[in-house]
């Protein structure tokens, strides 16, 4: 259970013989015509209500399901409710840094977990440049200068930071149209290293040229361990800036 609580607070070929250069340029330039695309999507904030479950460390059986309520106040904000097995906490998230109001209404402050800044960083890539994201999947190991084209679910997508057969290295699949639909990473858990795989699926039109995944699936060492399904999403309700502050978390009941 201690491992698949982490995650919630929380996804052909170029020969070798092609030089890094041009194949680093690939890489940026998928990200940059991606990014291109989301340039005229005005989005200040979002709101996501979510069912999870996690599974037993066999990858097979559920054994716990929850509800999730997430906003997203750009660029730095996150806050967190979620409801799991009858206990409730709330972690707000402002950069670098959380604070987690657990369910006995004590508050201490933590360090954002990586999972979680990445996963929104790919979700919600707004107000970010191409260069933030490959900065930020160079720190969590991928390589920008190994890169290929491959299909998955019918779509072409560049993989980057693998080489055609690597599963098991860090690498971001990048859909044209949706994103990223697919990251795997190297995460450091209680139980030590291990290879986590973020699934995105099942994109829907959210406002103008931007897909949002409503299911996603997070595997650790190849077993399913969450499964999330987006229920509702609504953007820019401009939520109160209160929601966002630590000192506010200490005092709500």
């Amino acid at each position: 259970m201690a491992r698949a609580r982490v995650l919630p607070l929380l996804l052909i070929a170029i020969s070798v013989s092609v030089p890094a250069a041009a194949v680093a340029q690939d890489a940026r330039a998928a990200v940059e015509a991606f990014m291109a695309r989301l340039a005229e999507v005005r989005i200040s904030d979002l709101e996501i209500l979510q069912s999870l479950t996690l599974y037993h460390q066999d990858g097979r059986h559920p054994i716990s399901a929850g509800e999730q309520r997430m906003l997203f106040k750009l660029p730095q904000h996150q806050r967190l409710e979620q409801i799991l097995e009858g206990q409730r906490e709330i972690q707000v998230t402002i950069g670098n840094r959380a604070w987690v109001r657990r369910a006995d209404g004590k508050v201490y402050d933590a360090r954002a977990i990586d999972s979680g800044r990445a996963l929104a960083s790919v979700v919600v890539p707004f107000q970010r440049r191409a260069t933030d994201l490959l900065a930020d999947w160079r720190a969590r190991g991928v390589r920008d200068d190994v890169s290929h084209v491959a299909r998955i679910g019918g779509r072409t997508v560049t993989v980057i930071g693998a080489r055609p057969g690597e599963r098991e290295v860090p690498a971001v699949w990048l859909d044209a149209e949706y994103g990223v639909v697919r990251i795997v990473t190297r995460e450091r858990l209680p139980n030590g290293p291990k290879l986590v795989d973020l699934a995105l699926s099942e994109h829907r039109p959210l406002i103008g040229v931007y897909f949002f995944p409503r299911r996603q699936e997070a595997f650790i060492d190849g077993k399913l361990i969450v499964l999330i399904t987006v229920r509702s999403i609504q953007v820019n309700t401009n939520p109160p800036d209160a929601l966002f502050d630590p000192e506010a978390l200490r005092q709500e009941h």
